[in-house]
């Protein structure tokens, strides 16, 4: 009776780690809330909060429908050092988000990014607003991406506007800021300089057409 007893007790304790086992394989359930950096955190229906961007290893990609919330506090500190760097913007900030996005690699935001600052690569498909922008990542936004300061981007599609400065490598769409900079452009840039593959422009520029080799 006691062998007995044991064995059942074993089959009943061997089951229970087995659902255990199970349940840990399941892929990452959407949350209402989540945070980042976190492991557990991959799907977010609601909220995602970033309290510190994976700026010097690869990210773990999250998926977000709704809103991602970047408090990092490192933006605080660039917009002094953008606005000294404002004459040389053509020169360095294009190197800086030229790297080519892989969207595999990238969180993933439908609905709205806000954010003091973004270091990590995103692909925002709705409304970004970013203090300090998009820093040291590519990024793309399929919407309108606002800023009280610059907006820094690979690939914008719709609407940039700033107050100081919109630079990106690929731009479909409008640019409007004090300097628009943008090395692929389909679209129109308004602001006091513009810049794109053709033309450098006072007050209002354009491109529609692929510039001939």
């Amino acid at each position: 009776m006691k062998i007995k007893f044991l064995m059942m007790i074993g089959l009943f304790t061997g089951m229970i780690m087995n659902a255990q086992d199970s349940l840990n394989t399941k892929p990452d359930r959407p949350r209402l809330i989540g945070f980042s950096p976190s492991k557990k955190t991959e799907n977010v229906n609601g909220m995602l909060i970033k309290y510190y961007d994976e700026i010097d290893r690869e990210i773990q990609p999250k998926k977000v429908n709704g809103i991602g919330l970047g408090l990092n506090g490192l933006g605080i500190f660039f917009p002094a050092l953008l606005l000294v760097s404002i004459p040389s913007i053509d020169n360095w900030a294009i190197n800086d988000i030229g790297t080519e996005p892989l969207p595999e690699k990238m969180n993933k935001i439908n609905g709205m990014q806000l954010s003091i600052i973004n270091m990590e690569p995103t692909v925002t498909n709705g409304l970004e607003v970013n203090i300090s922008s998009n820093i040291s990542a590519p990024s793309v936004t399929n919407g309108i991406a606002f800023s009280p300061l610059y907006n820094f981007h690979h690939t914008t599609r719709g609407a940039a506007i700033s107050t100081f400065a919109n630079v990106s490598q690929k731009c479909r769409g409008v640019q409007v800021s004090l300097i628009n900079v943008c090395k692929d452009s389909r679209g129109i840039q308004i602001g006091f300089w513009n810049e794109n593959e053709k033309r450098k422009f006072p007050l209002i520029n354009w491109n529609f057409k692929p510039k001939k080799s």
